[in-house]
């Protein structure tokens, strides 16, 4: 892996070639969100990028895919959030613009918010949309 630029978080890897660099105007993590994600990236060793997905399915018909990844494919959206180096799909980003990503460690309806400006509606567990 290449060596992050000094303006980078020294936590998040340096974007590969063939990916877009974005903002967290696409999607932002909080610091609470971002902190558990460093946690859990170490933790499980299964890469250092967060990717988030959008996929088909739940109670609303659109639903929230967190999973980590050795490395970024051609065509995502790198995006620096928390010091965490988040990947996006280009049809994922359609729906994301604007999402922020929370994290709860409460006991009851605890784990990954999602807050998504184009969702029309949304099942209260929170991990999944319309819109």
């Amino acid at each position: 892996m290449s060596p992050v630029p000094e303006s980078a978080s020294s936590s998040a890897p340096a974007a590969p070639a063939l990916i877009r660099e974005g903002s967290e105007g696409l999607v932002r993590l909080t610091e609470q969100a971002g902190g558990k994600v460093r946690a859990l990236i170490a933790r499980e060793n299964q890469g250092d990028y967060l990717r988030v997905a959008i996929t088909g399915g739940g109670c609303n018909g659109l639903s929230y895919k967190l999973k980590f990844a050795p490395e970024p494919r051609r065509g995502d959206i790198l995006v620096k959030s928390a010091g965490i180096a988040v990947i996006v799909d280009p049809r994922t980003a359609l729906y994301l613009k604007g999402t922020v990503v929370d994290y709860s460690s409460q006991l009851i309806a605890g784990g990954f918010k999602f807050t998504n400006p184009n969702a029309k509606a949304s099942c209260s567990c929170g991990e999944s949309f319309s819109v």
